[in-house]
């Protein structure tokens, strides 16, 4: 048994508490909260400079990308950021496979308990296996060749079920609105077994993409014409969104949204990952225009970023909006459990067991994981 106190700490589902302590068992469970340290007995306290506040959650990620780390050359935009993700397969296993590991490492040391990761292969499941960190895996689909739907679908279901026969959660989802078409979109959703299943989506990453779907031109348009994909793409969708209206009513977390409007905005859970925004096409999200309740924060992969710390992202974003601390760790870790259905973590509350951060001081990129 565990009592931790901090300056502050910051539970999630009620105020912040100045000079609080939190009771935690031996496995980590939350027991109690108590709003002064005079109620527990002084020689149990453990007492930190900083804050306290619930595991990270990383909302998105391509753990499977990790060797790809530096590859990709920093603002080049979109289309080039494609070509070096297409060298992928240029590596034997022993390379990818160490990377992951590195990766995941990196990850636990940077307090960060659960990722929603984007799988195009089985490239992590051996470690996803050893169980250091929780996952919902996302198995992308992409396919701009109609005549290859099935046989993508086919492979995706066989990924997904070696997932999920080793008790993790994973779904099938579209890569995003330019490389799913209606046909691949409408396959996807036939896939989903309840309403409770969880989709994901990259939206409107590039300004290339608001260019074909509007006005059938442009840098991406030339691209995939180039390389023969189905007009059936662009043909009738005036927006990127109108994706969403092919996928039913389906939980939905849509990611990047770099050029998103405010009337492109639904009422869905979004996910915001600033560095490789920065990263690829040096723009960010309008903050303004999300709803922070909703919003949930990622690393995407080591191809686009130069780490994978959950509080580089937020200090990114408290410099870009308006959003108090207490929001913007329930970005960190509140609204991305919820999002990915991992009751257990994301708050203080009794009976859960969501890990335990310390940041010394908010304003420097440490974080130092406590449980």
């Amino acid at each position: 048994m565990r009592f931790l106190s901090a300056d502050w700490i910051y539970p999630l589902h009620v105020s912040p508490i100045k000079d609080g302590v939190l009771q935690v068992s031996d496995k980590g469970e939350i027991i109690n909260l108590f709003e002064s340290r005079s109620e527990v007995s002084f020689d149990k306290l453990e007492k930190f400079e900083g804050l306290l506040c619930p595991g990270f959650v990383n909302a998105h990620c391509h753990l499977e990308l990790s060797h790809l780390l530096g590859k990709a050359e920093k603002g080049k935009g979109f289309l080039d950021f494609v070509a070096a993700i297409q060298s992928r397969n240029k590596f034997n296993q022993e390379v990818i496979q160490n990377a992951i590991i590195k990766a995941e490492e990196q990850m636990i040391k940077n307090g960060i308990v659960a990722v929603g990761d984007i799988s195009n292969t089985t490239d992590t499941l051996s470690q996803k296996q050893t169980g250091n960190l929780l996952y919902y895996n996302f198995i992308e689909t992409f396919q701009i060749n109609e005549k290859k739907i099935k046989e993508t679908l086919t492979s995706a279901k066989i990924i997904r079920d070696k997932f999920r026969n080793s008790g993790m959660k994973a779904t099938i989802v579209p890569h995003a609105p330019y490389s799913v078409p209606p046909k691949l979109m409408n396959g996807i959703s036939n896939f989903f077994d309840n309403q409770d299943d969880l989709l994901t989506i990259h939206m409107q990453e590039t300004k290339e993409e608001n260019q074909l779907f509007v006005k059938k031109e442009g840098k991406l348009f030339e691209w995939l014409e180039n390389i023969n994909a189905s007009s059936e793409i662009w043909k009738d969708r005036d927006n990127s969104i109108d994706v969403l209206k092919e996928l039913g009513r389906k939980k939905i977390l849509i990611v990047h949204n770099t050029f998103s409007k405010k009337e492109d905005i639904t009422d869905n859970y979004y996910c915001t990952c600033p560095k490789a925004n920065l990263y690829i096409e040096d723009s960010l999200p309008d903050y303004s225009i999300l709803n922070p309740e909703k919003l949930c924060v990622g690393t995407d992969s080591l191809a686009s970023n130069n780490s994978l710390s959950i509080l580089e992202e937020i200090l990114i974003i408290q410099k870009n909006s308006d959003f108090d601390l207490n929001t913007l760790l329930k970005i960190a870790c509140k609204n991305g459990a919820e999002a990915l259905g991992f009751e257990n973590l994301g708050t203080f509350d009794k009976g859960k067991n969501p890990g335990v951060n310390l940041i010394p001081d908010f304003n420097k990129t440490k974080t130092i994981k406590i449980i």
